[in-house]
């Protein structure tokens, strides 16, 4: 557990992959969307908590309600790709904490129904799990395209109703192409975005 990736490891998931903006339209196997997900939710989370909630929209009738609710570059995009994500959050997690946080299960009253900071959990833990299912997906051989601009409400009524799972982001997967693709923009140096105190 101790070595460090090899460089091509490290170039996959960081160095040279992407944000793709166009597809290859082939189907992706479920096998692959849940092994995809089987590595996501090794992440770590607070009181391993798991609270991200995943919609894997593959379905053309799926797709055209999704892209409907969408920005019209990304709905261009969802239309495109064999497979967009919703990942979104789930206020009522802490409900499955006696099973995920065994050795303490009291710990779901950590986080009651309707408090703030149970919200503020289940969005902080949640997006980071949306981190781990790209790193997830980059490291299994697929391409992203993480996205906002889509309407959250009607993505809530159209795919959660009835729950309490609040969308967070979109992330399109499968196998990029150059369409579309911006030159890789700059990133901060440790100096501008980092302090060692």
């Amino acid at each position: 557990m101790t070595a460090p990736l090899q460089d091509a490891a490290l170039d996959q998931i960081f160095r040279s992959a992407r944000t793709r903006n166009g597809w290859e339209t082939a189907p992706l196997a479920e096998t692959l969307l849940r092994a995809v997900y089987d590595l996501t939710r090794m992440g770590p989370t607070a009181a391993n908590s798991c609270p991200a909630r995943f919609v894997f929209v593959t379905s053309p009738e799926g797709r055209e309600r999704l892209a409907a609710l969408s920005s019209p570059s990304n709905g261009a995009k969802i239309r495109q790709a064999p497979c967009t994500v919703i990942v979104s959050y789930d206020l009522d997690f802490a409900d499955q904490i006696p099973a995920l946080f065994p050795h303490n299960p009291g710990a779901a009253a950590w986080f009651p129904k309707g408090a703030p900071h149970t919200e503020t959990s289940a969005f902080r833990n949640g997006t980071l799990q949306a981190g781990y299912f790209i790193l997830a997906a980059r490291a299994l051989g697929l391409d992203c395209g993480p996205m906002s601009g889509f309407d959250n409400a009607g993505v809530d009524a159209a795919f959660h109703a009835g729950t309490g799972i609040k969308s967070n982001i979109l992330v399109t997967i499968g196998h990029g192409t150059d369409e579309n693709l911006f030159d890789r923009s700059p990133r901060l140096d440790f100096e501008t975005a980092c302090q060692i105190v």
